[in-house]
């Protein structure tokens, strides 16, 4: 049976923020990335399928990956502030919501179709508006994906308070 996150942070984001394609509840046609907790790291898990394929066939388009590294980053940097901020998810209180200032990734081995792959982050403050969150992909027990995130919160003039 594959593991999942039961208590996502994607599961309260406002609907008028819901509809990324990498981790959008409410896009039909997207991954439903969702993150959670994983003691004190995060964690996004999510099984690639064939039409995922990249150029090497059997094997994951590098275009998922990065956006698996990307809405990790921020669905982390926001648990991590909602956290911090007293909060918990399903709490009833709208998560802070994350931009992407930047996106570093590395490929360390191609990384197959169909297998479960868990992100795992650990989240840095930078300040108290941004966050650089590490990540780790593993397919299995092998270290697939590295890649670092920098996440700002949503300026005010984009979010409801």
């Amino acid at each position: 049976m594959e593991e999942k996150v039961l208590r996502a942070i994607q599961d309260d984001y406002p609907d008028e923020f819901a509809w990324c394609y990498g981790c959008g509840r409410l896009n039909e046609d997207g991954y439903h990335l969702r993150t959670g907790w994983f003691g004190e790291k995060t964690i996004t898990i999510y099984t690639p399928r064939p039409e995922h394929t990249g150029g090497i066939p059997g094997f994951v388009y590098v275009g998922l990956l990065a956006s698996f590294i990307d809405c990790h980053g921020a669905g982390s940097a926001s648990l991590y502030l909602h956290r911090k901020n007293g909060h918990k998810v399903g709490d009833g209180v709208n998560p802070p919501r994350f931009v992407t200032k930047s996106l570093k990734v590395d490929f360390k081995h191609p990384t197959p179709i169909g297998e479960p792959l868990k992100a795992i982050g650990t989240v840095e403050e930078i300040h108290q508006k941004k966050y650089k969150v590490y990540t780790e992909v593993f397919a299995g027990d092998d270290l697939v994906v590295t890649g670092e995130v920098v996440a700002v919160l949503m300026p005010k003039t984009f979010r409801k308070e």
